[in-house]
């Protein structure tokens, strides 16, 4: 009976044209009955071979696209935050009744209010000029010494020549008829507060009008020095009768003041003076409090004007100075005025300051027709140029900031403004800001509040250190039992083993993060604070445990060893760790009492000032280390179990034992490979969202510290992107955001690829 032959045969047996030698009739078989033979001709394989690789091609091809596509797309919705502001003229028209002291818009730019010196209300038309409203502020009328429409209002305040201060509200009705829109300027129900009783002139003034009645006006009187009057107004909830009460109350002043400004809140009234100097006096229910004054340099304080929410001073000076001061905390109760930012200087002495109804942005006009727009939160010029009109001495914003208004006498000239992002700038995203109610310069994430006059927080950097963060505190706990875990299960266990344990530690990588951030929040994070102190313990009793273990498994007799399989000694280290992790925690109460006073939460605040939070930096890194273990392990197995066998073979041969062999050779020779898995690894961390979601408090911290939490640049996308409003600031920040991450792992992997070729290189002789 013939024998089979064997596949060495049978691959000895192919001649070199493709046949096949029959090694019975020793007859050549042509290369196309071979084929036949198998089921297939040359040409079906050639054809296979060939659609085969053209999808594997476009498959390829595909992938990159999509990325190219991805980061295109990501830089679309970034690319906005890049341009500039653009301000353009838009035409002018006439304005009767000489220049005005107030200009005050509508929100779609289609009338414009102007109070004269007349005391005349005059509505005009943009579109032709007419005007559509002439009404007296007071009837009779009379002649105005000062006028402005205070930040955040839609008032004229006015200062009359008998000692009064006028309050009137401006409305702009809008109604539809048909597709047409109809506006309907009216003048409101004046507010009169008599500020002079001797009836004299009034000079600069600022007031404050709410909804309720409540109102307040301060001016400086022909005399010299402030009165201040406050009108407070009560409805009785049974009756529906309003009361109303006024105080009057004087300030003196040091030195004659040319500009004044009230906060919203009718708590701090701010002045300006000739002589250089700022005062700021509190407002109490009460009454003022004594007026604390703060030089400005020693140049006369020419414009003064709050952005909205009242906290941000603009001050322009008579020699084209211009900065915000801000009101920081001073103290437990006090606070101070502190010189922030400063701009770009103008040419000539500052006129006039218009703040934006929307953010922390302003116009500036000077004596010389120079105008510039600004952000104040952003340190930013975002324009400058000259005034469309020469001569202009009154500057008003649009409602929606798309625009603004410049006076002079007999003309108003309209500006077209584009300026969507104002806030962002390479310092403002990545740089330390000082915001309103800090007392330094810092980083901060915070996109929304609870006013309309929120100032933005969009620092960047606070997580981009917590993505860096959180990756850090899981590596450290991925990467050793990861690469050392595959170390001895592919250089030390048994096979038997080896097939159990490689499919159980690969299924742990489908375990959905949602799931382990769920349990990492509401069941791990309050047994890792109570338990904290066991958790210490386990980093020294854990190792010593396992050396002990090693050290009695080694001294047992060879011969008892050498009944059980190699690798079996890890079931005996399975049950010492589990012996020491129960011995730690049942020690962990009486550890916390010995070496911290029996509560570390304490402690640790009055050694190091470091608070502790239940979830924090340590529950993420071990949640989301054991979901980067599974991936470090099986890249690192597989580099390890493919080194060549003759390596291993040659380096036992000549002498090394097993351990000598692997740290030796297997190690550097499967470095390129375990690279690579800490590198997945990272890259893994880096993107995960969910684990560090729920994990953590979410609270974008400056800080290292494991005890407190973090947000890291993907959870803070899913938090804020569906609140987002489309082509938004906040919503281009978070494209900006993604695109760090995009960029942060293309980096990472390209060095990485780079490490990987270099190391290759380097042992690929071996």
């Amino acid at each position: 009976m013939g024998r089979r032959p064997g596949a060495a045969t049978l691959l000895s047996s192919l001649t070199p044209t493709g046949g096949m030698l029959d090694p019975i009739h020793g007859a050549v078989t042509p290369p196309s009955r071979a084929a036949a033979r198998r089921g297939e001709t040359p040409r079906r394989r050639l054809v296979r071979d060939r659609l085969a690789r053209w999808v594997v091609t476009a498959g390829g091809v595909a992938i990159i696209v999509s990325i190219l596509g991805i980061l295109v797309f990501i830089l679309v919705e970034v690319w906005p935050l890049t341009r500039p502001a653009a301000v353009e003229g838009a035409g002018s028209i006439r304005l009767p009744g000489g220049v005005p002291l107030a200009l005050l818009a509508d929100e779609h730019r289609s009338h414009v209010a102007a109070l004269g010196s007349d005391g005349i209300v005059r509505v005009v038309r943009t579109a032709d000029g007419r005007v559509v409203l002439a009404q007296p502020l007071l009837v009779p009328a009379v002649r105005l010494t000062a006028a402005a429409v205070p930040p955040e209002g839609r008032f004229f305040a006015a200062s009359t020549a008998d000692g009064r201060a006028v309050l009137a509200p401006v409305e702009f009705a809008i109604e539809f008829a048909g597709d047409r829109r109809v506006v309907t300027p009216r003048l409101g129900q004046p507010v009169v507060l008599e500020l002079d009783p001797g009836r004299r002139p009034l000079g600069p003034l600022a007031a404050q009008l709410d909804a309720e009645g409540n109102a307040a006006a301060a001016a400086v009187l022909a005399g010299g020095g402030l009165a201040l009057v406050r009108r407070t107004t009560e409805e009785n909830l049974l009756s529906g009768e309003t009361t109303e009460s006024l105080e009057r109350f004087p300030l003196a002043a040091p030195h004659a003041i040319t500009a004044l400004a009230l906060d919203p809140d009718r708590r701090n009234l701010y002045a300006g003076t000739r002589g250089g100097e700022l005062l700021r006096w509190g407002i109490a229910p009460e009454g003022p409090g004594a007026g604390r004054a703060v030089s400005a340099g020693g140049v006369p304080v020419t414009a003064l004007t709050l952005l909205i929410g009242g906290r941000s001073l603009v001050v322009g000076q008579g020699s084209g100075a211009l900065s915000v001061w801000l009101t920081v905390p001073h103290g437990e109760d006090a606070v101070r005025l502190v010189r922030a930012r400063d701009f770009p200087a103008h040419a000539a002495a500052i006129t006039a300051l218009a703040p934006s109804m929307r953010d922390k942005g302003f116009l500036a006009l000077d004596a010389g027709g120079g105008l510039g727009l600004y952000h104040s939160t952003a340190h930013r010029t975002l324009w400058r140029g000259h005034s469309p009109l020469p001569g202009g001495r009154t500057l008003a914003f649009a409602p929606k900031v798309d625009g603004a208004y410049v006076a002079a006498a007999g003309r108003l000239a309209a500006l077209a403004i584009r300026n969507p992002h104002p806030e962002v700038t390479w310092k403002s995203l990545f740089g330390k800001v000082w915001y309103e109610g800090y007392e330094r310069p810092e980083h901060v994430w915070q996109s929304s509040g609870g006013t309309d006059d929120f100032e933005p927080k969009l620092s960047l950097t606070p997580l981009l250190v917590g993505t860096l963060k959180g990756t850090f505190y899981s590596l450290l706990l991925a990467i050793p039992l990861g690469v050392f875990g595959a170390m001895y299960a592919s250089q030390f266990m048994h096979p038997t083993y080896k097939r159990v344990l490689k499919p159980l530690i690969e299924i742990m990588a489908a375990l959905p993060s949602v799931v382990l951030g769920f349990l990492a929040g509401l069941w791990l994070a309050p047994r890792v604070e109570r338990a904290l102190p066991g958790l210490f313990l386990m980093l020294v009793v854990l190792p010593l445990a396992v050396l002990g273990a090693g050290a009695l498994w080694w001294r047992l007799p060879r011969r008892l060893r050498g009944r059980f399989h190699v690798g079996v000694e890890a079931i005996l280290f399975v049950f010492v760790l589990a012996g020491a992790i129960w011995l730690c925690l049942a020690l962990s109460a009486p550890f916390e009492r010995l070496a911290f006073g029996g509560d570390f939460q304490g402690w640790l605040l009055r050694t190091t000032g470091l608070p502790y939070d239940q979830r924090n930096a340590i529950v993420v890194g071990l949640a989301m280390g054991f979901a980067v273990i599974p991936i470090i392990f099986a890249i690192a197995e597989d580099a390890f179990s493919n080194v060549p066998p003759n390596l291993v073979a040659g380096s036992l041969a000549l002498g090394a034992d097993r351990w000598q062999t692997v740290t030796r050779v297997v190690l550097p020779t499967a470095s390129p490979g375990i690279f690579s898995a800490v590198m997945v690894g990272f890259g893994r961390a880096v993107g995960e969202t969910m684990i560090v979601l729920m994990a953590t408090g979410n609270t974008p911290i400056m800080s290292w510290n494991p005890f407190n939490g973090f947000r890291t640049l993907s959870a803070n996308i899913a938090v804020e992107i569906p609140e987002a409003p489309h082509g938004g600031t906040l919503y281009r920040a978070l494209f900006l955001a993604a695109l760090l991450l995009f960029l942060l792992t293309f980096v990472v992997n390209t060095a990485a690829e780079l490490v990987r070729q270099r190391l290759r290189e380097r042992y690929a002789q071996l």
